[in-house]
């Protein structure tokens, strides 16, 4: 478990990281969300003491990283892929970080399996493209097979069977009881494997909460229906977890909490004829993009292009 109280992490008249209060649970994958310059990283690396907090504190299951007697074998951390020797093998680089951890080396051949790095072990890491950086680096992050795992943009430059591999990696690893905090950008792997979000923004958190409720709260569930009798419907549809909303005088109502499929088989159960029936559809990309609107740091220009491929 990683729990964070008042975590702040200022750089001279900067702050990075602003009063932050979350805790990452056992059993699940946990998504650290938000735009660039948001504190993501300086988060990550004060769990692992490599940044000190400036106020407040971090822990990793119950103690700071640095009071931990065998760290690796509590915590497994990516935080840069290639921060490696070069000129070291796959397989001398995971060595020297078992013998200086007591980790047997067995296990350094295990984590060459898992990560799909047997046929380069023995090459030097620093001719190694992107991805196989990555499996490298988590690799690594596995080697003393702890309870608590932390990525930071772990499909960087992952192909799509590397980006699978993740993904299955990820979730079998929360099945296992563990811990698992994954920043990403990719709001269409976050979707897929994270049960639950920590999203900040200008170092302060925006919200701690589910993919499901994110979504729901971005209108993601609602169900826009009309009928000539929306009072007999509203009756019909109501019960616990349902909200119905719709301006007295109209037909159409906006329903929550209940599928469209499940409002048509209820309509058709009471003969209550409908005139639409629709779901809206909000991906957990657009709900990101919705909270966290005001608090995206670096904002990129458009520019019109004519026919002709000049800028205009």
């Amino acid at each position: 478990m990683i729990e964070a109280q008042v975590l702040t992490k200022r750089y001279g008249e900067k702050t990075a990281v602003d009063r932050l209060d979350f805790t990452v649970k056992p059993g699940t994958v946990t998504g650290f969300l938000g735009p660039n310059g948001a504190g993501k990283s300086t988060t990550m690396r004060m769990i692992v003491g490599l940044d000190a907090p400036t106020s407040g504190s971090v822990t990793v299951n119950g103690r700071r990283y640095a009071q931990h007697r065998a760290p690796l074998q509590e915590v497994g951390a990516l935080l840069e892929a290639k921060s490696i020797h070069p000129g070291r093998s796959a397989y001398n680089h995971l060595n020297a970080l078992a013998l200086t951890h007591g980790i047997p080396r067995s296990r350094v051949d295990e984590v060459i399996d898992l990560a799909g790095l047997g046929s380069v072990a023995k090459k030097r890491a620093g001719a190694f493209s992107l991805g196989m950086g990555q499996r490298l680096g988590i690799a690594a992050a596995l080697l003393g097979d702890p309870q608590i795992v932390m990525l930071d943009e772990p499909v960087n430059g992952l192909d799509p069977e590397g980006v699978l591999w993740i993904r299955n990696l990820l979730t079998g690893l929360a099945q296992e009881g563990r811990t698992v905090f994954v920043s990403s950008h990719l709001m269409s792997e976050m979707a897929l494997v994270a049960d639950h979000l920590i999203i900040v923004g200008r170092g302060r958190l925006l919200a701690d909460t589910t993919v499901r409720d994110l979504v729901r709260e971005a209108g993601g569930d609602t169900v826009r229906v009309a009928t000539q009798d929306p009072a007999r419907l509203r009756d019909v549809l109501a019960g616990p977890g349902v909200d119905i909303t719709g301006q007295v005088g109209t037909e159409e109502l906006h329903v929550t909490g209940i599928s469209a499929r499940e409002i048509g088989l209820k309509a058709a159960e009471h003969g209550i004829a409908l005139f639409e029936l629709s779901q809206r559809t909000v991906s957990l990309e657009e709900a990101f993009m919705d909270l966290t609107r005001d608090a995206v740091e670096y904002h990129g220009t458009t520019t019109g292009i004519d026919t002709l491929g000049r800028v205009a």
